[in-house]
């Protein structure tokens, strides 16, 4: 239904962080450095440093673990919610992978196919909401946010790197006169972080999928089945989304997102401290930061209420909780709710009253007419219980080697 990005893109943005990074000399890079340039190696320690938060003790790596495909929770007791740097304190939305996120286009709104008409839809940015535009602005928020990493300001977090074991490679990469102002520094320390973020390491294409579409592997029986369902506009309709193209062999054309915003109606994670309060609710893309600035006036802003950014699919599979709340637990409701959302919601809702983690205001805004939504109050699914068990097989078959 809509376009994705290919691997010109990644390789657009990354040269505009690579060219602040001449070659340096500095003590030879650790086994898992290897393949690193110098901009991307200090990101790469930046990234994994445990004294940038506040109190220490917490890295980017606590919620983005390289194991699990670059999400995770930090220990929290909230699957997929992170806890953060503070005993007590909890992110509000579920921990995104950071794999794949480098081909997303900056935020704004794009001429694309909508319900069959051409329209501006909302794309591209970093977090859930789209409120950074790319990787460096994305590494601001969870540094300073006091749900998460703590600091003061990016200052601060300039002047801990400025004391510390791989100091001299930021001097080496930046100038010699990096810290000598902490917030300009940090400005360029970010883009190191984005660099790393946008090495390969990120976007590997080594799951089975990708083999299966270079012709060196066979998906079973089971997983064809759950493909064929995934792809099929009248069934499983995911591709809609979650989108490759049916008519490509290269990976990169599989992206298993198209980088807009959906509104789900996603059931309420109580278990979120934040919504202890009955009152509040996230909003989602029409509460992002910045967006009057960047809305079309053909564009309302209550028409965003409740839509969140469509996640690539690639390592779904090593997820602990799903959707932007984290609400679901498991990969199979993750998929079974989209069958028996409209047609079964006791199941998902309490009281079965359906769509209660959003106004009921923006219910409008909740996607009910692509298949498989297109159903009603006690119809017949577009797909059930063996349907959902050839899609999960199917979606595990996105997990990349080294991974599982």
């Amino acid at each position: 239904m809509r376009r994705s990005f290919g691997r010109a893109l990644l390789g657009a943005v990354a040269l505009v962080c690579l060219a602040a990074s001449p070659a340096v000399a500095d003590s030879s890079p650790a086994a898992d450095e290897i393949g690193l340039n110098d901009l991307q190696r200090l990101g790469k320690r930046m990234f994994e440093d445990f004294n940038l938060s506040e109190p220490r003790g917490m890295a980017c790596m606590s919620c983005h673990e390289p194991r699990q495909a670059f999400q995770g929770d930090n220990g929290s007791r909230i699957p997929g919610i992170a806890l953060g740097s503070r005993a007590g304190h909890f992110g509000k939305r579920k921990v995104p992978t950071i794999m794949y996120k480098a081909y997303s286009p900056p935020f704004g709104f794009y001429k694309d196919i909508d319900d069959g008409e051409e329209a501006l839809v909302a794309k591209g940015g970093q977090f859930w909401d789209g409120r950074a535009n790319d990787f460096a602005e994305q590494v601001a928020f969870p540094f300073t946010d006091p749900d998460e990493m703590n600091n003061p300001s990016l200052a601060a977090v300039a002047s801990k790197i400025a004391a510390g074991d791989y100091a001299d490679l930021a001097k080496a990469v930046f100038g010699a006169k990096l810290f000598d102002d902490p917030t300009a520094a940090m400005g360029k320390l970010a883009g190191a972080i984005a660099a790393y973020e946008q090495s390969e390491r990120f976007a590997p294409f080594a799951s089975k999928f990708d083999d299966w579409l270079r012709g060196k592997a066979q998906l079973t029986a089971l997983e064809k089945q759950g493909y064929d369902l995934f792809v099929d506009p009248k069934r499983g309709n995911c591709i809609a989304c979650h989108v490759g193209n049916v008519d490509s062999k290269d990976p990169t054309d599989w992206l298993f997102t198209d980088f807009t915003y959906d509104s789900l109606g996603t059931p309420r994670n109580a278990a979120i401290p934040a919504n202890a309060d009955p009152k509040h609710f996230d909003l989602g893309l029409c509460a992002r930061p910045g967006l009057a600035a960047v809305l079309p006036k053909e564009v309302t802003r209550d028409s965003l209420c409740g839509a969140f950014k469509v996640p690539t699919l690639r390592n779904v599979a090593l997820g602990k909780a799903f959707f932007h709340n984290g609400a679901i637990a498991s990969l199979r409701d993750a998929v079974a709710i989209y069958a028996t959302r409209d047609t079964a919601p006791a199941h998902w809702y309490p009281g079965g009253k359906k769509f209660n983690d959003m106004p009921a205001a923006y219910d409008a805004n909740v996607n009910i007419k692509e298949a498989p939504y297109d159903r009603k109050f006690a119809e017949k699914p577009r797909f059930d219980d063996a349907d959902i068990d050839a899609l999960v097989a199917f979606l595990k078959t996105l997990t990349d080697k080294g991974m599982e």
